[in-house]
């Protein structure tokens, strides 16, 4: 039996990577899935790979505003989220020394600012048992250079999930983490120049860079009833990589 059966899903960032393969993983377990992305072009492509299960909706998560609407829309044409994924994020390289208050403002828009509204303003619309995920990351646990001010950003969204899951009782809600390492998806490829991707392999103790339908496994079970004692936790899907 599909473990998503008969549930409506909520993917931000879902026209590419990570958001894009749990659209399908989702989708293949039964689930109504709406995925949303800034860029319209990218979204209907996804769309019309993943077929008329799974919504395309444009919403840039950082703004509030097209948040709503994009929770009116779903409200409308579902009547009400089961499973949330918060994983629109964007990553950017800033050495010490070359931070700028552009970098700084935008990394913690979409991933920390993004991913606060994301699950707040969902709240009304939250079945009850409703499980909600946001995509964290290696980085706050094993930061590379370059990479401080995202991490940084990862962070926050750790904390703010151990906070959040002190609400579920009152809200009837719960909220876990996946944290993936290094995975074969176009934001890492053209965040990191091939010579960094081999070394990042060479680091990791299975050898390899993840598959995004490995990390979207991962977020699967928190999403279904199988993870329904798992609340406030980390998932590590890294090969190891921040663990060992």
């Amino acid at each position: 039996m599909a473990v998503l059966a008969d549930k409506v899903a909520v993917i931000t960032g879902g026209s590419t990577g990570i958001g894009f393969a749990t659209a399908r993983a989702f989708r293949d377990e039964g689930a109504q899935v709406f995925i949303t992305g800034r860029r319209k072009e990218a979204l209907e492509a996804a769309v019309a790979e993943l077929g008329d299960r799974v919504t395309g909706l444009v919403c840039d998560a950082s703004v509030p505003s097209e948040l709503d609407a994009l929770y009116r829309a779903v409200r409308e044409r579902a009547g009400r989220i089961d499973v949330l994924v918060a994983n629109a994020g964007i990553g950017t390289v800033a050495p010490l020394g070359e931070v700028t208050e552009e970098v700084v403002d935008s990394l913690f828009a979409t991933n920390v600012k993004g991913t606060i509204f994301t699950f707040q303003q969902a709240l009304p619309h939250l079945n009850a048992g409703a499980s909600v995920v946001l995509t964290g990351s290696t980085a706050p646990t094993r930061p590379d250079a370059g990479l401080e001010v995202y991490a940084a950003s990862k962070a926050a969204v750790r904390t703010l999930a151990r906070g959040w899951a002190l609400s579920s009782r009152a809200y009837d809600f719960r909220v876990n983490v996946v944290s993936p390492g290094a995975t074969h998806t176009p934001g890492l490829l053209e965040l990191l120049p091939a010579e960094a991707l081999k070394q990042a392999e060479g680091d990791i103790p299975l050898g390899r860079l993840a598959e995004p339908a490995e990390i979207a496994a991962v977020t699967v079970f928190l999403a279904s009833d199988a993870a329904s004692y798992v609340n406030g936790a980390e998932f590590f899907a890294d090969g190891g990589y921040a663990q060992v």
